[in-house]
């Protein structure tokens, strides 16, 4: 595979490949981790917020293509973390990875089922053959990963201190997507199809 987006792999591709797209894409939540473990909860969020809009702002700056993913996540976390400024309630910031999390799984699978599209496929059809089924099981595994990470987010937010969910969020989160990525590309290797060069 040339490029394997993380959580907006689904959804558009970005101007970037490889670790500096994923640094890129972490930027918010670096900076979200960190603002917490110095300040708290609130002034992490407004942090998260302002990375956002600056991630865009930079894009923007040089012209570059801004993700389809990243305009949803700024709209999501103006909408969750300004919440939880306005109403001084972290309740709000805890549900946005969820929120994020199943709208993802929930448009590959409204995609899969309704209209007959495997976005999986039309993002990494160009550069992996694969037959039909294992592209179909791809997809469907993606859909139930984001199912379960919105779940699992929700289950340490609600059921353990707010320290343990940041933690969770940064390390557990990435580590947890990690795993899912290797597991993929395990699959990609049985499954792929060598593709015929021309004579």
């Amino acid at each position: 595979m040339r490029k394997y987006n993380p959580v907006p792999i689904v959804l558009a591709r970005g101007p970037y490949n490889g670790a500096m797209k994923l640094l890129f894409d972490l930027f918010p939540v670096v900076l979200f981790f960190v603002a917490f473990k110095l300040f708290d909860i609130y002034t992490a969020t407004a942090v998260a917020i302002a990375a956002t809009f600056l991630q865009i702002g930079w894009l923007k700056w040089k012209r570059r293509r801004v993700d389809t993913m990243m305009w949803i996540s700024l709209v999501i976390i103006v909408v969750f973390g300004g919440a939880t400024l306005a109403l001084h309630d972290e309740t709000f910031i805890k549900w946005k990875p969820t929120v994020l999390y199943w709208l993802f799984g929930a448009v590959i699978a409204v995609a899969q089922s309704l209209f007959r599209r495997n976005l999986v496929r039309a993002m990494l059809g160009e550069q992996v053959r694969m037959p039909d089924v294992a592209w179909a099981r791809l997809n469907w595994s993606w859909a139930a990963f984001f199912a379960f990470m919105g779940a699992a987010n929700l289950y340490v937010a609600f059921n353990f201190s707010t320290d343990t969910w940041v933690n969770f969020k940064f390390f557990g989160g990435l580590g947890l997507m990690l795993v899912f990525v290797l597991l993929q590309a395990l699959f990609f290797a049985r499954h792929m199809e060598e593709k015929k060069e021309p004579r």
